[in-house]
């Protein structure tokens, strides 16, 4: 069984992020808790409240306005956020390696219409 939800629009990358953790901690907080609100946000309005209790593979799919940044600048903050918004909102007990055993990313523009798609693909 899948399940998916879409955040619209971008989350803020790494160097950004670490960038601001650098200049301050308490920055980089707020930008994790603030990137974290939007996922939570997302996942509230379309997943309800569903809880998985099986392992699940996560399929991420980001369209990007432009080919501006770079792809691992673009996923390595958005999988933190998004799968620690996943576990504080109940659908993943933990992020662990038992609740997460992979996940896969694909790249494309939509200059109109950013977003990130994510599938959770539940393995039985």
């Amino acid at each position: 069984m899948n399940y998916c939800f879409t955040i619209q629009g971008k989350l803020d990358g790494m160097n950004k992020y670490t960038e601001a953790n650098r200049s301050n901690p308490y920055k980089g907080s707020r930008m994790k808790r603030d990137n974290q609100q939007v996922v939570m946000w997302a996942i509230k309005q379309q997943l309800k409240d569903l809880q998985i209790k099986e392992p699940v593979r996560l399929h991420y799919r980001f369209y990007e306005p432009n080919k501006r940044r770079d792809l691992d600048n673009i996923s390595a903050f958005a999988h933190k956020v998004i799968q620690d918004a996943l576990v504080k909102c109940g659908v993943l007990q933990n992020d662990g390696w038992k609740e997460i055993i992979g996940y896969t990313d694909n790249f494309s523009c939509d200059k109109n219409n950013p977003r990130i798609e994510v599938i959770l693909e539940v393995l039985e």
